[in-house]
């Protein structure tokens, strides 16, 4: 006999510890992506803010084309370009005070950039020269991760952290689409709806994980949906429109800062680039699909929010313009220098005391390098008889 087959053990109803313990209607995210751009809410927005965030847009916009560039040099290894995608890089960025941390995900580097860090920096590790490229305690911002989604669980961990020291700091972890079809990506949402940490989830949806269409990752209504599974709140909108994007990750960085918890952010937008330039696009998605998302391109859509108020005249324009060349100027010029790297470097900064065999590989590489010093004249003398 089964428990339910005994006498009195069978209810119609679950018992109330089965009951939801939160309501999920809050927690849904709207029907289709929100917007400000282009609507009746657009007259509210603050001038200065627009102003900015188009100068942020015209930068990133030229250090996507100029970094690009350089790939094709040689002088990088790859690059996962942001192209199209400048609006989610930009807010992400300036929605943050100086004490809070971003996460970012390989694709990110135009979010470090905008949070203020030097764009060489940024551009170290994907030159392979050397490990992050700059200190992430300085700039608060956690190393370029090329895994995906690693670097989520690591986000709530300092989010957590901070919360129990008291520290008035909220985490924003960026992450694309194809990272959420990780592992990483479910306990990193679960450990934080749980722990309340002060965490946003910006989900960069681009349509496809390298070649793979999201129609072919998950079931789900939108990726925004699936933040009700973890208890939290979902939100859907445009990647493309900066000021809606600004404005959900500003509320959602609130939200976190005063304690209510965390929130997953959708953001749909469109790779206009390859995956990397070792990427060919056109075997899995076609040009006129491309096309049409160039009709919504985030520089274009808030130019002409702009220019409908009057705020964007040819000369501020031109000034911005300018900005982006000197920007990119500076950028090939130290980009062309090649770099003095110590091959010691291999071992810094790995563990705070190095293990014994660390030290044991490290006295090998130094005995090799002092061979080839002491080989590298005998070399030279024989090359000129």
């Amino acid at each position: 006999m089964t428990v339910l087959e005994q006498p009195g053990s069978y209810r119609p109803t679950p018992p109330p510890a089965w009951r939801p313990r939160t309501d999920p209607a809050p927690l849904l995210p709207d029907a289709e992506p929100y917007r400000v751009l282009g609507t009746e809410a657009a007259g509210g927005l603050d001038a200065g803010l627009l102003l900015r965030l188009y100068g942020h847009l015209v930068r990133g916009r030229r250090y996507n084309t100029q970094t690009t560039a350089l790939t094709r040099q040689g002088r990088l290894a790859v690059y996962p370009s942001s192209t199209g995608q400048e609006a989610c890089e930009v807010a992400a960025a300036l929605v943050l005070q100086e004490q809070d941390w971003l996460f970012p995900s390989y694709r990110d580097t135009l979010a470090a950039v905008a949070r203020g860090l030097d764009p060489v920096q940024a551009l170290t590790l994907l030159r392979g020269d050397w490990h992050t490229g700059y200190d992430p305690h300085e700039h608060r911002i956690a190393p370029l991760c090329t895994p995906l989604a690693t670097q989520l669980p690591h986000a709530v961990g300092l989010a957590h952290a901070a919360r129990l020291k008291g520290d008035d700091v909220v985490v924003l972890a960026m992450v694309g689409d194809g990272g959420t079809s990780e592992g990483d990506f479910h306990e990193a949402l679960n450990f934080a709806a749980v722990w309340r940490a002060p965490v946003v989830f910006l989900v960069q949806n681009n349509g496809f994980a390298i070649s793979v269409p999201l129609s072919k990752q998950t079931a789900a209504p939108s990726l925004a949906h699936k933040a009700v599974g973890y208890g939290m709140p979902g939100r859907l909108v445009d990647g493309n429109d900066v000021a809606a994007v600004h404005e959900v990750l500003t509320e959602a960085v609130r939200r976190a800062r005063e304690g209510g918890g965390p929130t997953l952010v959708e953001a749909v937008t469109y790779r206009m680039d390859a995956h990397t330039n070792a990427d060919d696009a056109t075997r899995y998605r076609s040009d006129a699909e491309v096309d049409t998302w160039r009709g919504h391109d985030p520089i274009a859509l808030l130019e002409q929010e702009l220019t409908e108020r009057k705020l964007l005249d040819p000369s501020v324009a031109a000034a911005e313009q300018e900005a982006a060349e000197r920007m990119a100027a500076d950028l090939r010029e130290r980009m062309n220098q090649d770099p003095l790297l110590d091959p010691m470097d291999l071992f810094t900064h790995v563990y705070a005391e190095q293990t014994a065999q660390l030290r044991e590989q490290a006295e090998l590489l130094r005995a090799e390098l002092a061979a080839e010093a002491e080989a590298a004249p005998a070399t030279r003398e024989g090359a000129h008889r």
